[in-house]
């Protein structure tokens, strides 16, 4: 209730934050800051950070505010609204930083403008005028997964991008797959950057050269660059055949590929209103150089003005549990926030191959193996042979010099006085249950192996 109550304060006052002001003193956001970091699970560190959030989400508070009272009022008002979301406590320069930017330039994004298509389809030729339904959307279809959540890692190339490829496979195949970000921050390297950045077509082009592309459950997304997992790079559960781009600011095309799948775009999200979106249809203003990657999944009409439908990678904290409907039909070439400037899609006629069979237990010795995706670690050695083998369950793990104890990939160095594992700068591990260190599951010796051949 003192949530409520503080933001009509807020609401009432809005037409002096309209004219510029602050609202209130920081001081007297308090409990309504409380009241935000109850809602959302937020605690901070130091005093001097909290702080800084409270300053950061006053100002927020205040801009909602003034934005909110203004929307509705006139023909030039806005026609959204804002919310004090899951992102208030940060400054815009601050979510710019972590949430932005995940577009890489490249070849096929020099300055903000389409560079000529040269993907493996050529671009999509619609027909001038062609009917389209005068509404759709694709999540009534079942061909939309649901909202995910990039994090701090500038990959939303790799969500737009996978969203697509599950649209077409459940069009195609009638299977909604959720399929794995992870891998393509991991293992799409030529020309992507991981959480650094990159561009749709080359995911595309990586996953038709690869053959195929793994799941989302067995290759989950960590918010953070990884070491390519080969064993699941040859994983290929859902495939694509190629990929087509959308000619730049060609609205009218755009409608049409979206009226056959879900579509990748890049838009600019860097105007303050985009962090703090409520609902609505956003008209801006906003910018048009391509900083995000989002997918639209369909395009609608509310109120004489047309929209899209766009699915984000910020959660579902964010805007209409996850969405967005961004105005369509603008006047402009570029489209809201340069939507029409960069859309390509997947390709897909081929079926998906069969399951592929795992890779089967592991290989100890001749007469012993540890089971699938653990690692042999050998418990009792003489002579230079080992004469007993443990399994560990971790796979690729390292096993440590007491014989009876291994350590994560990642964690690769066996602190076995202390019971830990540690990483190359000697930071102790704070990955928990299976990830520490463990004792080994026995196998048959080989002594007993020799005793069974001898009856």
């Amino acid at each position: 209730m003192a949530f409520l109550a503080h933001l009509l304060v807020l609401l009432l006052s809005a037409s002096a934050a309209a004219a510029g002001q602050r609202t209130l003193p920081v001081s007297d956001y308090e409990q309504l800051f409380d009241a935000w970091c109850a809602e959302h699970g937020k605690s901070y560190g130091s005093p001097g950070e909290r702080a800084a959030r409270l300053a950061a989400f006053a100002d927020n508070a205040a801009f909602v505010a003034a934005h909110n009272a203004a929307a509705g009022n006139g023909d030039a008002a806005p026609s959204y609204t804002l919310a004090l979301n899951a992102f208030a406590d940060l400054t815009h320069a601050e979510f710019r930083a972590a949430r932005l930017g995940g577009l890489a330039a490249g070849p096929r994004l020099v300055g903000g403008e389409r560079q000529p298509a040269s993907s493996s389809d050529g671009a999509f030729e619609g027909a001038v005028g062609a009917a389209v339904p005068d509404a759709l959307d694709w999540r009534q279809s079942g061909a939309v997964t649901a909202v995910k959540d990039q994090g701090s890692c500038g990959a939303c190339w790799s969500f737009s991008a996978t969203g697509a490829m599950e649209g077409i496979n459940k069009i195609k195949t009638g299977s909604l797959v959720s399929l794995s970000e992870q891998e393509l921050v991991d293992c799409d390297r030529s020309y992507n950057s991981g959480c650094g950045g990159g561009l749709m077509d080359y995911a595309y082009k990586f996953v038709v050269k690869n053959g195929g592309i793994d799941t989302e459950e067995d290759y989950p997304f960590r918010q953070a660059d990884g070491t390519c997992n080969k064993n699941k790079l040859k994983k290929h559960v859902v495939t694509i055949d190629g990929y087509k781009d959308v000619p730049a600011k060609k609205e009218d095309l755009l409608l049409q590929a979206v009226a056959q799948q879900p579509i990748s775009v890049g838009i600019c999200g860097s105007a303050q209103a985009f962090q703090l979106y409520s609902q609505g249809i956003f008209d801006g203003p906003c910018p048009t150089s391509l900083d995000h990657a989002v997918l639209i999944v369909g395009y609608g009409s509310e109120g004489g003005k047309d929209y899209w439908i766009v699915k984000n990678s910020w959660g579902e904290s964010w805007g209409m549990k996850g969405y967005m409907h961004m105005h369509r039909n603008t006047g402009t070439s570029a489209g809201m926030c340069g939507i029409n400037m960069m859309a390509s899609y997947p390709t897909k006629t081929s079926p998906n191959p069969p399951p592929s069979p795992g890779p089967g237990p592991t290989k100890c010795s001749l007469f012993t193996s540890c089971p699938e995706g653990s690692t042999c670690c050998c418990s009792w050695r003489a002579l230079g042979l080992c004469l007993s083998w443990g399994c560990c369950e971790l796979e690729n793990a390292v096993c440590c010099s007491d014989n009876r104890s291994c350590c994560p990939a990642d964690y690769p160095i066996c602190d076995t006085a202390g019971g830990r594992c540690l990483k190359g700068n000697g930071n102790f591990s704070s990955i928990e249950g299976i990830k520490r260190k463990q004792a080994f599951s026995k196998v048959p010796s080989w002594n007993g192996l020799l005793e069974l051949l001898d009856q």
